[in-house]
Formats: C-alpha cells, structure tokens, sequence
C-alpha cells in the first residue's frame, strides 16, 4: 500500500488566510514548513489512486503529486474520492474536480445527503461522478486491490448543520474512519475524533499505521491564543495531548497524526510538543509524506 499525505492542515490551512498567530508569521516567513488542508491519496499498486477527502487546496495538492498528474488529455490516474464526513475543508475541493472527469464518488448516504442539499455541486455530474453509498461495515473496492471499510467515530454534524443543541460525540453516519487494505497491509484514517472510546481503540489495534486527528494540542488553545472562541471538544476533535495517552498501550506499528490547526505547535518541526509526540513514538503528518506498507 502506497499513501501520500497531500495535505495535512485542517481548515484553514497554514498559513490561514486571515491570521497573524506565531506558526502563521513563521510559515509565510519560511520558517516552518506551510501546509495545505486535510487530504489523503492512496494506492495498492502505484497507478491507480483513491484520494481520501477533497481539500479546497486539491488543485494544488494534485499539481504538486507526481503520481497523481494527468496520463494524457483528460485521463488521470484518480479512480475514486471518498469523504469522511460532510465539513467544508473535506468536501469543498469536489468543486475543483468538475472538469468532466470520470471517478466514483464514495461517501454514507447520511454524507451524500448533505452534499446534494448543495445545488453548487450538481457542477459534478452524476453520469462522470457516480455516487456511491456506503453502509458502515460495508467494504467496497477503491481502486484495483485497495479495498475501505468505513466505520463511525465519535464527532458532529457539520458546522452548516449545527442547530441550537450541538451533539459533539455522535456516533453514526455523519463522521467516520476508514480502514484500508492492500496487499495484506491494514491503515486507518481518522482525521476527526471527538473521544476514543475501547471499542475504538479495538479497531484500531494491530494496524500497520494510523492516521489520526491531530487539530489541537490543547483543548482551549484557541481561547487563549485568541483565535476563536470554541473548544476542541465542541468542534468535535480530542486534544493531541490526550490521544498520546489514550492510545498509548495500542500496539500500532506507526502513527502519524494529521489536519493539525495552524494553531497546534505540532505545526513548527521545532517546537517542545513535538518533540515530545515524537518521543512518545508518533511522527507529524507533513504535505507530501510518502509511507509505503
């Protein structure tokens, strides 16, 4: 199994377009590595690829992936996309692929609701772009011999859905995780994660690698960096500090954590909180990492 982390930022971005934080200044500055928003591609064989999540940044992301540039006029080696839930930094970049291009559109039928409520996104046509409903449990093929099963994980409805009482550890259709095989190997893709409770920790037991929500460090970060006025939590994402402990007698073979917020000192290769995921035997998703399993 190949995987290329196109992009590991969450929403937003880093640099985020209207912010001055320190890991924003550094990261227009060249001082710590920019990154583009959350977005996976996948392949068991190198040629034919699944992209999980479309970021507003796919364009770039794909123009800067050799593996994923065209093979000839209007021929891509892109065979599916696949979303995780419905939130605008994981499905915005379907817009982008418009361009009467043929892939399978994956996604629960809880997500293919909320993504048809948008008439914007009819641009995708439906006989290039079938939509493909996924049950949780249910395997489908995303490519030649990669193969996803998609499960819930505690999250919300996305911030366009939220009404007046906010459920920020819903499990069901609206957020989930997705397990990947090819080739005997077994990866796990889970980019946002409001709890982990056992049955989740036994899911993801044994893998050959997780990719796990690592939007903040902190819970209240965000409040005390003045950057906005919610908690971790209430935008349905643990704090890094506490998944490390959470999962830390899971047997993983590797664990990288993604969608960081251009708040999250994981951000700067530098800084003391990442030396200390480091030491506690996590690596920090960067644009353009390649794992091979």
């Amino acid at each position: 199994m190949k995987i290329i982390i196109l992009g590991a930022a969450a929403g937003g971005g880093l640099p985020q377009w209207n912010c001055g934080c320190d890991n924003c200044d550094a990261a227009r500055a060249g001082r710590i590595p920019a990154l583009t928003q959350s977005s996976v591609a996948v392949s068991a064989n190198g040629q034919d690829w699944a992209i999980l999540n479309a970021s507003p940044d796919i364009r770039m992301q794909l123009a800067a992936t050799p593996a994923l540039h065209p093979t000839g006029p209007r021929r891509m080696p892109l065979r599916s996309v696949l979303v995780t839930n419905g939130d605008i930094d994981h499905v915005a970049g379907l817009l982008t692929l418009r361009e009467s291009q043929p892939f399978d559109l994956f996604a629960t039928s809880a997500i293919h609701e909320a993504l048809a409520a948008n008439p914007m996104l009819s641009a995708l046509r439906t006989d290039l772009v079938p939509r493909r409903t996924v049950s949780l449990g249910q395997t489908v093929e995303l490519a030649p011999g990669l193969t996803a099963t998609l499960f819930a994980v505690p999250g919300k409805v996305p911030l366009y859905q939220e009404g007046e009482v906010v459920e920020t550890g819903l499990v069901g259709e609206t957020t989930v995780g997705v397990e990947l095989q090819a080739g005997g190997r077994r990866a796990l893709y889970i980019p946002g994660c409001a709890t982990i409770p056992e049955w989740l920790k036994i899911r993801i037991s044994g893998a050959d690698l997780l990719m796990f929500d690592g939007t903040l460090w902190a819970d209240d970060e965000m409040i005390r960096m003045g950057l906005g006025q919610k908690t971790g939590r209430r935008m349905g994402h643990m704090p890094v500090s506490e998944t490390m402990t959470g999962l830390a007698d899971t047997p993983i073979a590797r664990r990288i954590f993604v969608h960081m917020n251009n708040s999250n000192p994981l951000s700067d290769p530098s800084s003391p909180q990442t030396a200390q995921a480091e030491a506690r035997g996590w690596q920090i998703g960067r644009d353009g990492m390649e794992i091979t399993l």
